[in-house]
């Protein structure tokens, strides 16, 4: 499954390609890391920042935390188009057997791509005859938030941004901004090219500390997963490639 498959049509030998994408994403999310955590190495030792340090750095660490959720996506996306599309697998056993049972119970591909990402994990445990996640496991729990993130920085809507630590009034709306601090205040190492005066989220947040969390714990969350269906992983070939520093 790590492998691009290869099948040969017809008389003339036309060729037909099935691509990864998620090993792409997977290690895109790792090289963003490793580059926005060089530029902090380099600013600890320095205290000083090219002219356009700050924007690479905030390109690199942003792409990061897209792309580790763009991974969980395609990852799950891919493995249900092999089943469906009655892949052959060297596998002749259990993988078949869990490929058959996903084709049979899930053959509505509207369906599936409907489905909010974790629920097609948690769905394919279950029709796998594993346990689901549970909603107390830490990288499970992190994985939520980094997919509130992606959908934020996605559907991305103007708020105004208060960072002054005034008492809040019980008419007060809280921001999503706000929601995020809370959420991820105690998580990472915050962004240290911004001072602490600036937003939580998206200045102080978006650092190679976030973008590491975000490689970490899809990695984890993926083999944990294919761990409990059975199935190697289909990354395991790039695995030395994935470091976050």
């Amino acid at each position: 499954m790590s492998r691009i498959p290869i099948e040969l049509i017809g008389d003339e030998g036309e060729i037909r390609f099935r691509d990864c994408l998620s090993l792409r994403y997977i290690q895109s999310a790792a090289l963003f890391c490793r580059l926005a955590y060089s530029i902090e190495k380099e600013y600890s030792r320095t205290k000083e920042l090219g002219p356009e340090d700050n924007l690479m750095h905030e390109a690199f660490a942003l792409h990061a935390v897209l792309s580790a959720v763009s991974f969980l996506e395609a990852l799950i996306n891919e493995l249900y188009s092999d089943a469906t599309d009655d892949m052959h697998v060297p596998d002749e056993g259990k993988t078949r057997t869990l490929f058959q049972t996903i084709a049979a119970e899930w053959r509505n591909g509207k369906n599936f791509d409907r489905a909010p990402l974790l629920t097609k994990y948690q769905r394919i445990l279950a029709l796998s005859g594993s346990h689901p996640f549970p909603e107390s496991d830490p990288a499970f729990a992190n994985i939520r938030k980094l997919v509130a993130i992606r959908n934020f920085l996605l559907h991305y809507r103007k708020e105004w941004v208060v960072t002054s630590k005034r008492r809040r009034s019980s008419g007060d709306e809280t921001t999503e901004a706000e929601r995020f601090e809370t959420m991820l205040s105690h998580a990472f190492r915050e962004n240290p090219l911004v001072p602490k005066g600036r937003p939580f989220f998206p200045d102080r947040c978006l650092g190679h500390g976030c973008a590491e969390w975000a490689v970490i714990n899809s990695l984890i969350v993926a083999d944990t997963f294919f761990a409990a269906i059975g199935i190697p992983a289909p990354y395991e070939g790039i695995k030395n490639d994935l470091a976050t520093r």
